[in-house]
């Protein structure tokens, strides 16, 4: 499997050159339409991935094997379909993630034309912090049974959470702390700066206003894997199946938050989707000695969940918009 994590690590590095060294080398604003076309083309690049592992799988190539199949079973689709569980799941999760990313943008008053370069760099960060996260928690599920328990117990609590506190106000004062501890060990300038990330201030160097504002997101970022790690586990502990997709889906991140940023409010029950998908993933982790959902009906129940969040969403959203039109 060596060769696969090379291959896949080279393609992630060429797109990411691609993105920020080629196509985004200007600081500018994204059009909504820009980034429409990114996001589509990011979900199809990572639903398309998919094949390749099934490819993979399917023929063992070099000893690739899905665990929990039986030795000599070619399983090809079922890497697939957790693949795709995988990535939606991230994806779904990825929505709470873009409400916070716009709020810390709001308060720090960071220049639309700048945010992507800032999302480039989270987003690389964060692909360091889920690597070494998702091994961890590869490791330990893989030798300590009872931390499903553990992990689904946290899922359920933080679903739970999310029903009672949707406004986010826990988070908000945890944005806040951060911010004033970083302040207190090394000096900040405000200001634009021309999207640097530190200048000389008085001799000596000092942050900008976006660099701290990288620094908290990367910060929420790890918070935020707190949920996804073990959410992806739910789905399967194989680890090239769980790094691909989680990066797959982060990658796709910054295109996103560009198309749905604006229209989080029209969004509403996309929340209480998340919520009830939490709670579900808790109890799917941990019944699982006792009930063995199988990999299609879990990617089924994920997708309808997530579907019917936004379905209603928008819905309502539609409802009050015709509502608000003057007779």
């Amino acid at each position: 499997m060596i060769w696969f994590w090379f291959g896949f690590f080279g393609l992630v590095a060429l797109l990411l050159f691609l993105d920020l060294g080629v196509l985004h080398r200007k600081a500018k604003e994204q059009s909504l339409k820009s980034a429409a076309l990114w996001t589509v083309g990011w979900v199809a690049l990572g639903l398309a991935f998919s094949g390749i592992v099934y490819l993979i799988y399917e023929n063992n190539w070099m000893g690739a094997h899905l665990i929990g199949c039986p030795p000599g079973h070619a399983d090809g689709a079922d890497a697939a379909i957790t693949y795709v569980s995988a990535y939606l799941l991230e994806q779904a999760l990825s929505v709470d993630n873009i409400f916070v990313m716009s709020l810390l943008f709001h308060s720090f008053a960071v220049p639309v034309k700048y945010q992507h370069r800032i999302l480039f760099w989270g987003i690389l960060g964060a692909i360091v912090f889920r690597i070494l996260m998702l091994g961890g928690g590869a490791y330990l599920a893989a030798r300590f049974d009872w931390i499903f328990y553990v992990f689904g117990g946290y899922l359920a609590w933080q679903g739970v959470k999310l029903l009672r506190n949707g406004d986010g106000d826990d988070d908000e004062k945890d944005r806040n702390r951060a911010l004033r501890w970083l302040r207190r060990i090394v000096p900040v300038v405000d200001g634009d700066h021309g999207g640097k990330f530190s200048v000389i201030d008085n001799g000596r160097r000092a942050l900008t206003t976006v660099a701290v504002c990288l620094v908290v997101i990367e910060l929420t970022d790890i918070v935020f894997a707190l949920d996804s790690i073990p959410a992806v586990l739910s789905v399967s502990q194989e680890t090239f199946v769980m790094v691909t997709s989680n990066i797959f889906a982060i990658m796709g991140l910054r295109s996103l938050y560009f198309v749905l940023a604006g229209a989080m409010s029209k969004f509403k029950y996309l929340k209480i989707a998340l919520a009830i998908l939490l709670v579900f993933i808790g109890a799917k982790m941990i019944g699982h000695n006792y009930y063995n959902m199988g990999h299609l009906l879990s990617l089924l129940v994920i997708a309808a969940i997530i579907g019917a969040g936004v379905v209603v969403s928008m819905i309502a959203s539609r409802k009050v918009s015709s509502t608000d039109e003057p007779a």
